[in-house]
């Protein structure tokens, strides 16, 4: 096995068009290096401090499944059918350059659109499998250390499935996000663990939930459903987790350091609502800018659902916890995402619904 190191992420598409029975000297891992001043936490008292946490991680160990055996992936999407649904919703149905492609380049630009978003999952579940695995080693509570511990388990599950169905059902990646990269490698290098809390459990995990239940709204291959039920209720365990979690810490933080968090998850919020938009594709088939591309998805009913997805976990859960503050709400404000504040926020969960043994291929409920 051959290690090269470089930095940045890479640039270049990554295709996998049929197996290909390589020696381990022939295999070659790129990697990109990052530092952090992490500091670690030894925890004396291994007292069960809050049975909500201890619940949540109790139901990870229950609902555990095997990306492997639990997924049905002898069923493979039919070729000249689409993945994503071709409704209203999706911009390229109406364009004059869409319209004028083969039957055969409207699968292809299908399975690479598909590729692209998929990949940008791919990139930030294993992103969330790095600050997990950070949050055993640096949060301060027997509860916390246990729980970062099964979610890191979670998103390793996470990364194994969406590369597998990248790999053996579409055969391409797509590069990181630029946005998406900056956002993780801010959480990553933060030397204070609270701050990792903050942007994996409530704007990661956000962003993951609506991205998540937007395409598993519009996708029509059943695999890809499955998958994504699948991690959903994975997902709403680790947001429940941090907004008990962070709710009753950010009450012990002088009112500087509450200020300094709101700002970060601010930022945040901004990078994810303008800027982790994809665009490679429309660019390579509908021949736009980057520009073209990004403005023309912004304004689309798909970024709307996904907007509105995301923001309607995200702000009322920052507000649960406290860094809605007076400082940045008139920045929300300007964004027009305090609309959201009064919607429901995930510390109280729905324990029947998380507690529901997992449905199989055939019995995936629709997204609503």
């Amino acid at each position: 096995m051959k290690i090269t190191k470089q930095n940045g992420p890479p640039e270049d598409l990554l295709y996998f068009d049929e197996e290909v029975n390589l020696t381990p000297g022939q295999v070659e891992d790129v990697v990109e290096i990052f530092n952090t001043p992490l500091t670690g936490a030894y925890n004396w008292d291994y007292t069960i401090a809050d049975n909500r946490i201890k619940k949540l991680y109790e139901l990870g160990k229950e609902l555990n499944w095997n990306g492997s055996i639990d997924l049905n992936w002898e069923y493979t999407h039919p070729a000249d059918e689409k993945i994503i649904n071709p409704d209203e919703q999706l911009p390229h149905e109406s364009l004059v350059a869409y319209e004028k492609l083969s039957e055969e380049d409207k699968i292809l630009f299908d399975r690479h659109t598909s590729a692209e978003l998929l990949s940008q999952f791919l990139h930030g579940e294993q992103g969330a499998l790095l600050v997990a695995s950070q949050l055993a080693c640096c949060a301060p509570t027997y509860n916390a250390k246990l729980y970062a511990a099964s979610q890191t388990f979670d998103e390793a599950r996470h990364v194994e499935v969406f590369n597998r169905y990248l790999q053996d059902k579409i055969g391409i990646h797509y590069p990181i996000n630029p946005a998406l990269k900056a956002l993780l490698d801010k959480i990553l290098t933060d030397p204070r663990w609270d701050l990792k809390f903050i942007g994996m459990q409530i704007i990661i995990e956000g962003l993951a939930l609506a991205a998540f239940q937007m395409l598993k709204t519009i996708t029509k291959d059943p695999l890809l459903k499955q998958l994504l039920h699948y991690v959903i209720r994975d997902e709403a365990r680790h947001v429940t987790f941090g907004i008990n979690y962070l709710e009753d810490f950010i009450k012990t933080l002088t009112p500087e350091e509450i200020e300094e968090r709101a700002e970060f998850a601010y930022e945040a919020c901004v990078i994810s609502r303008e800027r982790l938009i994809n665009t490679k594709a429309e660019q390579r088939f509908l021949k736009m800018t980057e520009e073209e591309a990004r403005e023309f998805s912004m304004n689309t009913k798909s970024f709307e659902m996904f907007r509105n997805f995301l923001f309607s976990r995200v702000i009322p859960n920052l507000s649960r916890i406290g860094l809605l503050t007076d400082s940045v709400r008139p920045k929300f404000e300007a964004l027009g995402l305090l609309e959201y504040e009064n919607a429901p926020d995930d510390f109280e969960c729905d324990w029947a619904e998380l507690e529901k043994p997992l449905e199989g291929f055939d019995e995936i409920p629709e997204a609503v």
